[in-house]
Order: C-alpha cells, then structure tokens, then sequence
C-alpha cells in the first residue's frame, strides 16, 4: 500500500512538472525519449519564448540544426501541443516547405493531444471527437488543415510556404524547413518567392506582441533564415535570438568540446564522418555545420586577402580603372550598384574607393559622374555592356570620357577563377576593416561568392582586376594621383 501511494505520488510529481516545464512534458509524453543536452537547450529556449509571448513581448527564436537531429519532433510536434495545454486561448499557424507536410505535422500534433498521458497532465485541453469540417453551434473544427481547442479559443492552422492564410491570425507562426531540399535553396525564383511569402502573407497574420518561431538547417547564404539575419543586420528586420547546433562542434562549448559531436548517442562521429564523405563538403557546411558555402568550398580564401593602411599605398601607380557593376530596379530585394576604383603598381593591386547602395536610373547616373570627378586619373570606366550597362553608356557616353564597354566572357564564377591567382599570390590589396566601414561587406561577399545573398562587388572587382591584367602598364604623374577633391586618406568617410 505505501509502495502504490509513493509510485501514486511521485506520478502526480511528474504531472506536476511537465505543465509547467517543457523537458518535463516532453519526458512524460514521450517515453524512451532520448534527451540529449541538445534537447534539454531546446527545451529550455522553447519554453522562454513561451513565457515571451505569453507577456506580449513579440519574441523571435531561430534553430539552426543538421537534420534528423530531433528539433521537429520537439518544435514542431510537441511544443505546440505543450503550448495549448498552458494557455489553450492561443492560436498558432504552423507551416513547411509543403502543404501535405505541414498537414502531417498537424494531424501529429492532434496526436499529443489525444495520448492518455497528455490528457492526465493537461485535462483541460482536448479537442473534437470527430473530423467537422463546417462550422456549427457547440461544434468545433477538426481536420489537417485546421483544429480548435473545445471551450477555448485556441487553434492551430497548418499551411505549405507560399499558400494562403486567410481568416485568422496566429500568436505563434512557426516555420519548420521552408525549403525543401539542394535544388529550391538554389533556385534564386523560389528563394524570392519563399521571402516574399513570408512579407506579405505569414508575417501579417502574427498577433500584437506575437513571437515567431524559425526551425531550419541552413541551406544558402540567401535562405530565408539569411534573409531575416541580413535584414536584423541592417536594422530594417526584427532582431533574432538565434541558436546553431552544428553537428561537430567548431570550438569549445559549455556542454562540449571542440571536435566533438552534437548528440553522439544516435549520430556519433564515425558516422557523422560517412556522411560528410557522401554528401559533400557544401552540403555537409550548410546542413551539418550551419554554415552555408559554395561547392567544393569558398573561391577566394580568407587567408588570401591583404589589407592596407593608407601607410601602405603607393606614392605613384602604373595603371588605374574605375569599375561599375549595375542594376537600378530601385527595390529591396534588387542586386547593389557598385563602382570601384582600382590602382595597380608592379604585380600589386589595390582597390581604393567604392560607391556601393540600391539606386535608380537618375541615382546611378550621378554616382557614376561624381566618382568619376573624383578619380580623374581613372581614365578607363568599365561597365558591363549587358543588363542596365548599355543605357547609363548611351546616356553617358558624351559627357564623361573613358566610359569602355566590357563584354562578360564566361560564367561569374570562371570569371572569379580567372582572378584567384592574384589573391592567392598575395598581389590584391583591400583596405583595412578597422579603417574602412564597408569593408567588412566586402569581405563577407568575397569569401563567401558564389554562395552570398549578392555579388555585385565580386563582378565589379573581377573586372577591373582581368582589365588591368590586359592593359599595357602606363606612367601616371604623382601630381594627379589623389582625388580632385581634397581629402584626408588616413579617415574613411565611406569613401577614400
């Protein structure tokens, strides 16, 4: 009788625990669940972006994880389930890359609730005992797209990126992998199509104080979770708390050191190592580790790129072109106007100046005068004859001399093998990061090419550097080698 009382008592415990605590619930709905100390951090973050949204305070979570790690199960799966249990007056729209996957997501999440275990910890929480699709009085709707909680307000709509949502709106939105595999992460259509859906349709079904939830493996630099990171970067998005799981830890972390791997009990590294074998080195990078790259690896190494002082510069140089990549579409989401300016001397190059935003037709017109004003001693101004390059030609032709029209040969990126010599040879010199503010960009797009959301500034410098390669050296007089406009080299204002 004791025995019964204690076992009796230590369940109601258990019970106890799991409606208040997410790693609790998860244990108690799951039995032989495998929880990893991966798991218990995913829990832990689940349930604080709870509590945030719970206060109103519109909280943003991204995990990035390899996949067949376990973060669906928890987030997708479970964590709603757990979500109406505590506060089943919540709504939530949960959305995949497909609209058969998300209604499988739903119809599983219907599943936690209906196990007995659920019902003993959370009896409060149920739904309708059978599939009514149309709605009537005391009837609640149930089916894989769509299920309410009896006698609460709480509900939860599943939906395939890109479909709509219409009719109601979600305190928690919850998208589990947007894309669904190498060739839509690919594709720069289906990426566009994928942000724009998230823009105008997802994001304007999120309730006042509402959080969004991003559960994913990374699969390009230009993927939607790059695409809200860009956006927080530049202060025109949300700001995310965001969370990486690689699967082979890169440094020394609190639960792990480096080199080890992310939940050894089901992937241990034997095994993680024959899957990096049969995938590949970019796909392993940007599933496993997080971090997307191009294939076979970055074009232009880190360990390549040279940085100068204004110290550093030489006193005269041999050669000197201003380079123009372009587009005026005037959107967020269009490609930058870039226009640098290049001086070499001997077997060295040094980028010197850039102009770099999103602009119009009259805009670029302007920009490419007033660096061309200021760099005089730039005779060549090369511009692609190709896309918006032939119109700023025919417009400029008569008024700005030097403008040379440049017919891309190849594909951008042999264009970029074309170059890597230079930089591997240590000859391509850039300003120094610490001195210059947009030098750090330049840098993330170079390293990064073909794999960066742009790379107008790879085109621009891929350019100039096979122009000068082709030209004859000429003597320029010391006299003309600063801007026409007086300067101070040791500050960057954005400009040299």
């Amino acid at each position: 009788m004791d025995r019964q009382r204690a076992v009796t008592t230590l369940l109601a415990l258990r019970q106890e625990l799991a409606r208040r605590n997410f790693e609790a619930f998860v244990r108690e709905t799951t039995p032989g669940y495998r929880m990893g100390w991966v798991h218990k951090e995913i829990c832990t973050q689940l349930d604080a972006f709870l509590e945030a949204v719970h206060q109103g305070r519109s909280p943003r979570l991204m995990l990035c994880m390899p996949p067949r790690h376990g973060k669906s199960e928890l987030a997708s799966r479970r964590f709603p389930a757990y979500v109406f249990g505590r506060y089943p007056d919540m709504s939530i729209i949960g959305t995949s890359y497909s609209a058969d996957l998300a209604s499988r997501l739903n119809r599983d999440v219907q599943r936690v609730i209906e196990q007995p275990e659920y019902e003993a910890i959370f009896p409060e929480t149920r739904l309708s005992a059978k599939n009514i699709r149309t709605v009537a009085s005391r009837n609640y709707l149930r089916n894989s797209d769509l299920f309410e909680i009896v006698g609460h307000k709480g509900s939860y709509r599943s939906a395939g990126v890109g479909g709509g949502i219409t009719g109601m709106g979600g305190d928690i939105l919850i998208i589990d992998d947007p894309f669904k595999d190498r060739a839509e992460a690919d594709s720069p259509t289906i990426r566009r199509k994928v942000w724009e859906w998230y823009t105008s349709t997802l994001y304007t079904r999120l309730a006042p104080g509402g959080g969004i939830l991003v559960i994913n493996t990374r699969w390009h630099m230009d993927d939607l979770s790059g695409r809200l990171l860009e956006a927080a970067r530049t202060g025109e998005g949300d700001q995310w708390r965001v969370v990486n799981f690689p699967a082979i830890a890169e440094e020394d972390e609190p639960h792990r050191g480096r080199g080890e791997a992310l939940h050894p009990e089901r992937y241990p590294l034997e095994q993680l190592a024959a899957i990096r074998t049969a995938i590949g080195t970019r796909d392993w990078e940007a599933l496993y580790q997080q971090h997307p790259t191009p294939d076979g690896g970055n074009i232009f190494k880190v360990q390549w790129l040279r940085f100068w002082l204004p110290k550093d510069l030489p006193e005269t140089f041999d050669q000197m072109v201003i380079s123009w990549d372009m587009t005026f579409k005037d959107g967020d989401d269009t490609d930058y106007v870039v226009g640098q300016v290049w001086g070499r001397k001997g077997a060295d190059r040094y980028l010197l100046d850039q102009t770099r935003a999103r602009m119009g037709f009259t805009a670029t017109l302007a920009a490419f005068r007033a660096l061309a004003d200021k760099w005089p001693q730039a005779t060549r101004k090369l511009v692609e004859n190709k896309a918006n390059g032939p119109a700023v030609i025919d417009s400029l032709r008569h008024h700005v001399p030097g403008i040379i029209p440049v017919e891309p040969d190849g594909s951008k990126t042999a264009r970029a093998h074309a170059v890597t010599a230079l930089f591997e040879a240590g000859n391509v010199h850039i300003p120094h990061p610490q001195h210059c503010p947009w030098a750090s960009d330049y840098v993330a797009e170079l390293t990064q090419f073909p794999g960066a959301a742009h790379d107008d500034q790879v085109d621009a410098t891929t350019q100039a550097l096979r122009d000068m390669d082709r030209r004859r050296v000429l003597n320029i007089n010391p006299d003309i080698l600063r801007p026409a406009a007086p300067r101070n080299i040791s500050r960057f204002g954005g400009m040299l």
